[in-house]
């Protein structure tokens, strides 16, 4: 996913990361941001969602988890978690960070406010 500030990939407080191709069905890409490493999923409906990138139990790197619906399992015990409010699912308790993006015509869009330092 292209991390590159480019004046043309800015639109309305968002930044270009890349197109919905390039992830696929199921799947997740990374982003380094000075916020942390996001995952952005796209869903077998090709509906897209960005995480940060690791699961509150064991700190499990949730990219490479499982996708179903909108939701992933944590590869290391299977703590499952939704991709629209972050939440635990389940018996399990926590919560992990979502951030907004946009899909526009296949591309995807960051919050620039994801790219500020802490």
């Amino acid at each position: 996913m292209s991390r590159l500030v480019d004046p043309a990939s800015l639109t309305a407080g968002y930044f270009a990361i890349g197109h919905i191709d390039d992830i696929p069905r199921r799947g997740a890409r990374c982003v380094q941001t000075p916020q942390g490493r996001i995952a952005v999923f796209r869903t077998m409906d090709d509906e897209v969602f960005a995480v940060e990138d690791q699961c509150p139990h064991k700190g499990g790197p949730l990219s490479v988890g499982i996708v179903h619906g909108a939701a992933v399992t944590c590869p290391l015990h299977n703590w499952v978690f939704s991709l629209e409010t972050g939440k635990a699912q389940g018996a399990d308790e926590g919560a992990i960070k979502t951030y907004p993006i946009r899909n526009e015509d296949g591309a995807l869009f960051l919050a620039l406010d994801v790219f500020a330092a802490k």
